[in-house]
C-alpha cells in the first residue's frame, strides 16, 4: 500500500511540476508568446514552428491550445494557421518528453534550491517568476526519480501484475486508458513520461506502452475540447480540428502498432527510450502529413461548427479570455482591449445622439438607446472579469492598471446612461412637439459635440498608451470645453433676451444638452489624471491663493452677470493657459 502511495505521490508531483512551469512561463513571457503566435500566421510552416516553440516553453500543448482557441474566438487568427500551430504544439510536447527522459538527477536539487531563493526573495518580479519555473523543472526531474523508485517494487506485486494484465492484447482499450489518464493528469506530457517509466520498469509491455502513448495524444485533444467549451464556435473549431487530426492519426497507427514497435525498438533496446522515441516519431510523422491538409480541415470544421447569431442581439465580450485569468498581465491586457471596445460603442452612441438632434430621427433614437444595453453588457462582463483576477499576484504597476481599467469602465457605463437619457429627452421635448433649435444654438451643440468626440478619442488613447504629453493636452482640452460650455450658456441667455422664438421653445432642452455634454467630457478626460499623477505633474490642490480667491469672489459679486472668459487655444510657446489646471511641466 505504501509503495502504491509513493507512486501516486510521484505522479502528482510530476503533474504539479508541469503546472508550475506552465504558469511561471506564461506570467513572465505570456504577452510575448501570444505576440509570437499572433504574428506567425503568414504561412502554415511558420505557424507550425511557432506552436512547437511555445509549447516547448510552457511544457503543455493544452496551454497552447487554450491560447490559440482564444485567438480564434476573437477573430485574431484564421482557422487554417491555428490548426498548424496546434500540430506544432503536439510535436513540441513530444520533444520535451524526449529531453526530460535524460538523466538529470544531479540537476533537480540545484534547480529547486536556486528557484526557491529567487522566488521568495523577489516574488513579484520577473526573476521571481523565473525562479518559479526553475522550481517546476526541478520537481519534474525529482518526480521522475520517485516514479522509477516506486515502480520497481510494484513489478514484484502479484496484485499489480493482475491489474496491468488487463491492458494486454486490446489496442483500443489500452488507447482509451491512456486518453483517460492524460485527461485526469491534465497533461499528456506527464502521461507519456509515466508510461515510459512503467515500461522501463517492466510493469507494462512495449505494445501496451505504445497504445497508452497514442491514447495520451487523444486525451490531450479531448481535454482541450472540454477546456474550450465556453468559447464561441470560432474558438471551438480550433480544438475540434486538432482532435479530428489526432483521431485520424490514432486510427491509422493502431492496426500497425506491432510493426511500429519493432521498428522503433530496433533503434534502442531500452524500453523507456523506445517509448519516448515512438512518441516523437509518431507525432512528427502525423503532424508533418496533416500540415498539408489544414485548409480542407478548416472547411470541414466550418461546416460542422457554423457561426450562430446571438439570439437577443446584444453585444458579447470578445477579448475576455478565461484561460488568461491565470496570467494576470494577460488578463489585464484583455480587459483593456474590451474597455476600448466599450469606448467605441459609447462613441457610436454620441454620433447617434447628434443625428437625433439634427434630423429628429426616431428610428436612430431607438437604435442609440439600444446601444446602451451593449455598454451595460460589456460593463458587467469586464467588471466580473477583473474581479476574478487575483489581486495578490499583481505587482504595483499591474495594480494601478487594474484600478485604471475599472475606473474607465465605470465612467463609460455612466456616459452611456447619460447619452441614453439625453436621447430620450430629445424625443420627448423636441421630436414629440415638432420643435427645432435655432441655427446658432444648433451650431453650438455641433461644435461641442465635435470637441467631445475628439476628447473621447484622445482619452482612450491616453488610457492605452499612458503618454504624458497627450494627458496634458487632454486636461487643457477639458478646461477649454468647460469654458466653452459657460460661454454657450451665456449666449443662449442673450438669445432669450432677444425674444428668439426657437430659443425660448427649446431653452430647457438646450441647456440640458450642453450640461450633459460637459458631464460627459469630464468622464472622458478622467483618464489623464492617473498618468499625470504617476508623472508627478499634479498639484495637491487646484485652489488659488487666498488673496486671489477673495478678489475673484468680489469681482463675481460686483458683476454676477458678466460674460464668462473666452476659451483660448493652446499657446505655441508652451505657457500656461488662463483657467487651466496647475500642471507641472
Amino acid at each position: 500500500m505504501l509503495t502504491l502511495l509513493n507512486l501516486l505521490s510521484g505522479v502528482a508531483l510530476l503533474i504539479w511540476g508541469t503546472h508550475i512551469v506552465r504558469s511561471g512561463v506564461l506570467r513572465v513571457y505570456g504577452a510575448d508568446l501570444r505576440r509570437v503566435l499572433s504574428r506567425s500566421i503568414a504561412n502554415r510552416y511558420l505557424a507550425f514552428v511557432a506552436g512547437l516553440g511555445v509549447t516547448g516553453l510552457v511544457q503543455s500543448s493544452n496551454a497552447t491550445a487554450l491560447i490559440v482557441a482564444s485567438f480564434g474566438a476573437q477573430g485574431l487568427i484564421a482557422l487554417a494557421p491555428a490548426l498548424a500551430i496546434m500540430l506544432g504544439a503536439d510535436v513540441g510536447t513530444a520533444l520535451m518528453a524526449r529531453i526530460l527522459i535524460f538523466d538529470f538527477s544531479w540537476l533537480s536539487p540545484l534547480l529547486i534550491c536556486c528557484g526557491v531563493v529567487l522566488f521568495l526573495s523577489r516574488k513579484q518580479s520577473r526573476a521571481g517568476q523565473l525562479g518559479r519555473v526553475a522550481i517546476g523543472l526541478g520537481l519534474i526531474l525529482l518526480a521522475l526519480q520517485l516514479i522509477v523508485a516506486a515502480a520497481h517494487p510494484i513489478t514484484q506485486a502479484a496484485g499489480v501484475k493482475v491489474l496491468f494484465a488487463s491492458l494486454t492484447g486490446d489496442a483500443v482499450l489500452d488507447t482509451l486508458v491512456g486518453a483517460v489518464f492524460a485527461m485526469v493528469s491534465y497533461s499528456s506530457l506527464a502521461a507519456v513520461l509515466l508510461t515510459a517509466t512503467l515500461a522501463a520498469s517492466g510493469v507494462i509491455s512495449l505494445k501496451v506502452a505504445l497504445c497508452l502513448v497514442i491514447g495520451a495524444n487523444l486525451g490531450s485533444g479531448m481535454l482541450a475540447m472540454l477546456s474550450s467549451s465556453a468559447q464561441n464556435a470560432a474558438g471551438r473549431r480550433v480544438v475540434f480540428g486538432s482532435l479530428i487530426f489526432k483521431l485520424i492519426g490514432a486510427a491509422a497507427m493502431l492496426p500497425f502498432i506491432d510493426l511500429a514497435g519493432g521498428w522503433v525498438g530496433a533503434v534502442s533496446l531500452d524500453p523507456q527510450q523506445t517509448v519516448v522515441n515512438f512518441h516523437v516519431l509518431y507525432n512528427l510523422a502525423r503532424c508533418s502529413i496533416f500540415l498539408l491538409f489544414t485548409t480542407p480541415m478548416a472547411r470541414l470544421c466550418m461546416r460542422v461548427l457554423p457561426d450562430r447569431p446571438e439570439q437577443d442581439g446584444t453585444m458579447r465580450p470578445r477579448h475576455l479570455d478565461e484561460a488568461a485569468l491565470a496570467t494576470p498581465t494577460l488578463a489585464l491586457a484583455n480587459a483593456a482591449r474590451e474597455t476600448l471596445r466599450m469606448g467605441d460603442t459609447v462613441e457610436a452612441m454620441l454620433n447617434g445622439l447628434l443625428g437625433v438632434i439634427i434630423d429628429s430621427d426616431v428610428e436612430r433614437a431607438r437604435q442609440t438607446r439600444r446601444m446602451d444595453d451593449d455598454v451595460d453588457q460589456l460593463y458587467t462582463a469586464v467588471k466580473m472579469y477583473l474581479a476574478r483576477i487575483s489581486r495578490e499576484e499583481l505587482d504595483e504597476a499591474d495594480s494601478r492598471r487594474w484600478t485604471d481599467i475599472i475606473s474607465l469602465v465605470i465612467n463609460l457605463e455612466h456616459a452611456g446612461d447619460i447619452i441614453e437619457r439625453a436621447v430620450a429627452d430629445v424625443e420627448e421635448k423636441k421630436i414629440a412637439h415638432r420643435l427645432s433649435f435655432s441655427q446658432a444654438g444648433l451650431q453650438e451643440i455641433c461644435d461641442m459635440h465635435r470637441r467631445l468626440v475628439d476628447n473621447l478619442q484622445l482619452g482612450l488613447s491616453v488610457f492605452l498608451s499612458g503618454d504624458l504629453k497627450s494627458a496634458q493636452r487632454l486636461i487643457m482640452a477639458k478646461e477649454r470645453f468647460r469654458d466653452l460650455e459657460r460661454e454657450y450658456a451665456y449666449t443662449h441667455l442673450n438669445r432669450l433676451a432677444g425674444q428668439s422664438v426657437q430659443s425660448i421653445e427649446t431653452s430647457s432642452l438646450h441647456l440640458d444638452i450642453i450640461s450633459d455634454l460637459k458631464r460627459l467630457n469630464s468622464l472622458f478626460c478622467s483618464t489623464a489624471y492617473p498618468v499625470l499623477d504617476d508623472a508627478g505633474a499634479l498639484r495637491k490642490s487646484r485652489l488659488r491663493g487666498k488673496r486671489k480667491g477673495e478678489q475673484g469672489a468680489s469681482r463675481t459679486a460686483e458683476a454676477p452677470f458678466a460674460a464668462p472668459p473666452q476659451p483660448t487655444e493652446e499657446n505655441t510657446d508652451g505657457t500656461e493657459h488662463p483657467g487651466h489646471p496647475q500642471i507641472i511641466r
